[in-house]
């Protein structure tokens, strides 16, 4: 089974990877998160959530810069994980107009809010540094379309709850999707802020 009702740019950069079918997580995950709906995404390792996560994304995105504000953000634990991701995502965008950013602790957030304001569409951000952002209007987030969050368990830490808390507070209206191996009490209990009306897709 290909990969179906995807952007063409995302089709033809799976086909260059030599990514042709879809793992079953993947099969089940992507129509829902395409939806437009909430979604929890729970399964183990290798099954292709960071994938998943950079298709829908640009999916959400058309594979097209627009505006100056990032459209979509996505949270991870620390820098090494942050700069992981970027490179994956570089994959994909290299040959489109999308504008990916990666923002950490220890970049000076006078130097993000800078680069930030010089336009972006993806924000790849630790919970620490985003909240920092907010709480010094570093970042626009009236055009924010998607907010996914990888490997969620670390949101377990008290300081990374703080933040995604009091992010999460700031935006009105947006997408959520939370990838993670298990369900954790402490991510369920989002349903009853962000997360809210979600569904899950899980996979053993």
């Amino acid at each position: 089974m290909p990969f179906k009702k995807l952007h063409s740019d995302i089709k033809e950069k799976l086909e260059q990877l030599e990514i042709t079918t879809p793992t079953p997580f993947q099969s089940a995950s992507i129509p829902v998160i395409k939806s437009g709906a909430n979604v929890y995404c729970m399964a183990p390792e290798s099954s292709g959530k960071t994938t998943t996560l950079i298709i829908t994304t640009l999916q959400k995105l058309k594979c097209r810069a627009i505006g100056n504000a990032p459209r979509a953000v996505i949270l991870v634990e620390n820098k090494d994980l942050a700069m992981q991701l970027y490179d994956q995502f570089l994959m994909y965008t290299k040959h489109s107009s999308l504008r990916v950013y990666v923002g950490y602790e220890e970049l000076h957030v006078d130097v993000q809010k800078s680069e930030i304001a010089m336009g972006i569409d993806i924000l790849i951000s630790t919970p620490k540094s985003m909240n920092k952002l907010f709480l010094m209007n570093g970042v626009s987030i009236a055009d924010l379309k998607l907010f996914s969050i990888d490997d969620a368990e670390f949101l377990t830490q008290k300081s990374a709850y703080a933040a995604i808390m009091s992010i999460t507070q700031s935006i009105q209206k947006c997408q959520y999707v939370l990838y993670a191996e298990k369900m954790h009490p402490m991510l369920k209990r989002f349903e009853n802020y962000f997360m809210e009306y979600s569904k899950k897709v899980s996979i053993s």
